[in-house]
């Protein structure tokens, strides 16, 4: 019984201190099998959908009523991705909603955004959820996140964009208690991540004006969507 016991004891050892620990993504390789498939010429390729589904910013609002869908992040992206796979057929579908928060987003997820089949999906909503909580739309997302996973689609999450209401440098401000929570649960699903926030809070600490980002308090300019687009390209490369 003793020598059963020894030889068992160890591959225990080595079987809990092997366990894989959930984390973000790593964005060299998360896309590998989506990006496989962007470099596939006719007739062997076949089309890609892209979903964007979240609130006023990535549908394109910059100075409202305005809405500059072509100078957007989706679509500034979607110009990137064709410079880098000529060949590929990419559709990008935008469910995104003006003024609309995670736990209305959630409710039409299976309508809205399932029914398109994405091969890749990015929630943005972090902006409007001030208004549901830090509870209420860790909620939402997570029943987003896990509806998304299991149909195997990948997924990224974004981090808030600036309100020029709130000083981007001021240490656990609303919007990034809400930065905080979205960068936990691309953790904690061990998805992709663009940590829009701190792109912005990077550019500001280096001493560049927020308001050079911005179309209006709380929309970003052309400026600002590229340089959401070019930190999500990098998943691509």
């Amino acid at each position: 019984m003793k020598r059963i016991f020894y030889l068992v004891w160890p591959l225990l050892l080595i079987s809990f201190n092997t366990k894989t620990k959930a984390g973000i993504a790593d964005e060299s390789s998360y896309l590998n099998n989506i990006k496989t498939e962007l470099k596939k010429e006719w007739p062997n390729n076949r089309t890609i959908n892209i979903v964007f589904h979240g609130h006023s910013v990535p549908a394109g609002y910059f100075k409202t009523p305005v809405v500059n869908t072509l100078d957007s992040y989706p679509y500034q992206l979607l110009k990137e991705l064709k410079e880098i796979y000529p060949y590929a057929v990419l559709n990008v579908i935008n469910t995104a909603i003006g003024g609309e928060n995670s736990v209305e987003g959630e409710k039409r997820f299976v309508s809205d955004v399932l029914v398109h089949q994405p091969d890749l999906l990015f929630i943005d909503y972090s902006l409007n959820d001030r208004s549901v909580g830090l509870e209420n739309s860790y909620k939402a997302w997570n029943k987003m996140i896990h509806k998304a996973l299991k149909n195997d689609i990948k997924v990224i999450l974004m981090t808030p964009s600036p309100d020029q209401r709130i000083n981007i440098l001021e240490a656990n401000n609303i919007l990034e208690q809400h930065r905080n929570q979205v960068r936990k649960l691309a953790e904690e699903n061990a998805i992709g991540l663009i940590d829009s926030y701190n792109l912005f809070k990077e550019r500001i600490s280096a001493g560049d004006r927020i308001v050079d980002y911005m179309s209006q308090v709380n929309h970003p300019n052309k400026r600002g969507h590229k340089l959401i687009a070019d930190e999500i390209l990098k998943y691509f490369k």
